[in-house]
């Protein structure tokens, strides 16, 4: 169910960028909007995807392990009265001060735009998502901490169709102000797709009767989740990752007007491959973060490293495919109304550049979780995501003098790439100790059949008239040569049947809901491993 609804999300998010395109094609117009956009991506990394999940599954994790031999009331209510209110008031003072403070966010981001007054108006609109956006991330993390993954997998499907929907009402009379006035909205349909589900299981288990008074209750450290010496690697570290698009928009900002588009619209396409790999983590990490909590490292270990092989399967294969036929991808998907076949060339050549760092995202992605899993405050993610930082605007500012657009997204490759071999060096130290040079030699492998692949795609797409038929082809042969080449590659690394990867969630869930009193207590060393994974069908302890 998670893999079909994040793969409905993206299609409406493509769906999303094929009516920008349309309507308002790649020039100042969109360009405008798309600096303004910046707050919702660099939102979205912070409060949903990375920041708070990272802080917060780890902490409902313990509470819910705590919750059947607590004596003073349930944690996981404590957590939520000691956390949320402050988080909500938190927020909200920063999404007024980022709509207070547009005219200068504008000048810091894109000093050398031809029309700042619009992206203005547009950064106003989407500041108020910061404030949603962290109500959003809250319920995810809670949600996937309790095994309920079905609401936080709508979330994208909520957005995109509330963007869809404000532009397609509101396009007359706003231009592209409408699609920053959609990203308010499905901030908040983001917001009421999961508040539901939170309430009824908060509400689902009665609070435990308290002892008497004289009885010293435990510490209330979960309450206090806040406390910058815990959250400050974890916000450094996303804050890091996102920084990325800011320098990349920076340097693009003085080039031609539509360079802003054309990574935005690469970058976009090109990470479908990865949004759909990093699902594979983020329905596992609320469970490894379980089996740390109970003292289970190996099955924690091999969880992580069964999880890191399919995802740069999945992530590899469509890096492949991409870069085969990105021009006709781009073809298919944009070339229309305003968006010009010369649009579509710089376009797929930014995709292809930007496909060659898709495997470095997607580890980097997946690695932060063994060093976050058990929620300690470590500084090296963070000290790795800087450097790659670094390398991307030391080689981004000769690449977008001498390549322009290209040559940003090549930068961005190289730093992310040089982020994910740092994690990879020093995993094995983490709370998840993962076997880095076993690792290494399968990702390893993984790339060389991803490159034999990608040649082979891109031979047999070239004489193919039709966009749609060629890159049916081109993605049909990828796989076929990647399948091959791991079938018959010496040492090959042994990736686990995804389908019995995907179907073991299920029972665990419904028996965990139909019968949480008796999974709550029991012991924790009475269910094994299944299959040498992380045991799935222990309830919340």
């Amino acid at each position: 169910m998670t893999a079909g609804l994040t793969a409905v999300g993206a299609l409406l998010g493509l769906v999303r960028d094929q009516i920008l395109a349309g309507y308002f094609g790649a020039g100042a117009e969109t360009d405008a909007f798309l600096v303004a956009w910046t707050v919702p991506e660099f939102a979205s990394t912070l409060l949903i995807e990375d920041a708070m999940a990272l802080i917060l599954v780890p902490a409902f994790s313990r509470a819910l392990a705590r919750r059947s031999s607590s004596l003073f009331g349930d944690p996981v209510r404590a957590l939520v009265r000691g956390t949320l209110p402050r988080l909500t008031l938190a927020v909200g003072v920063v999404a007024a001060i980022l709509v207070a403070a547009a005219p200068l966010i504008v000048g810091a981001l894109a000093p050398g735009l031809p029309d700042p007054g619009l992206a203005i108006d547009c950064t106003r609109l989407t500041g108020t998502c910061v404030l949603t956006f962290a109500l959003v991330g809250y319920c995810s993390a809670a949600l996937r901490a309790h095994g309920s993954f079905l609401p936080p997998a709508t979330i994208y499907v909520a957005y995109n169709a509330g963007i869809i929907g404000t532009i397609l009402l509101l396009r007359e009379p706003w231009g592209v102000r409408s699609a920053a006035a959609g990203v308010a909205v499905g901030g908040i349909l983001m917001v009421l797709v999961q508040a539901p589900s939170l309430i009824r299981e908060l509400r689902a288990r009665p609070v435990p009767v308290r002892e008497p008074e004289s009885l010293t209750p435990p510490s209330t450290g979960e309450g206090r989740i806040l406390v910058l010496g815990l959250i400050a690697p974890v916000v450094a570290f996303s804050l890091s990752r996102q920084s990325q698009t800011l320098i990349e928009r920076f340097l693009a900002s003085p080039l031609p007007a539509g360079a802003i588009s054309h990574l935005n619209y690469a970058q976009k396409v090109a990470q479908m491959p990865m949004i759909l790999s990093l699902m594979l983590c983020t329905v596992s990490f609320p469970v490894v973060a379980r089996a740390l909590a109970a003292g289970e490292k190996e099955a924690a270990r091999r969880r992580v490293e069964r999880d890191l092989l399919l995802a740069a399967v999945v992530v590899l294969v469509g890096a492949s495919t991409v870069i085969a036929a990105a021009p006709r991808i781009v073809e298919l998907l944009f070339e229309r109304g305003e968006f010009t076949r010369t649009d579509t060339v710089a376009t797929a050549a930014v995709m292809r550049v930007y496909a060659l760092g898709l495997l470095g995202q997607t580890m980097v992605g997946a690695l932060v979780r063994c060093y976050f899993s058990a929620a300690r405050p470590l500084w090296y993610p963070a000290a790795a995501m800087a450097a790659g930082l670094v390398t991307t605007a030391a080689a981004g500012v000769p690449g977008a003098h001498y390549w322009g657009a290209v040559g940003i997204a090549a930068a961005n490759a190289l730093g992310i790439t040089l982020t994910a071999v740092l994690l990879l060096r020093g995993a094995h130290r983490q709370a998840v100790p993962v076997h880095v040079d076993r690792l290494g030699e399968g990702l390893l492998r993984l790339a060389t059949a991803g490159a034999w692949a990608t040649g082979a795609g891109w031979l047999c797409q070239l004489a193919i008239g039709p966009a749609a038929l060629a890159v049916a082809v081109a993605g049909l042969v990828v796989i076929g040569v990647f399948l091959v080449f791991i079938a018959c590659a010496a040492k090959a690394p042994e990736i686990p049947p995804l389908p019995r990867s995907a179907s073991r969630r299920t029972p665990h869930a419904r028996r965990h809901r139909a019968e949480p009193s008796a999974a709550e207590a029991a012991p924790v060393d009475e269910a094994a491993p299944v299959g040498g994974d992380v045991p799935l069908d222990h309830g919340h302890r």
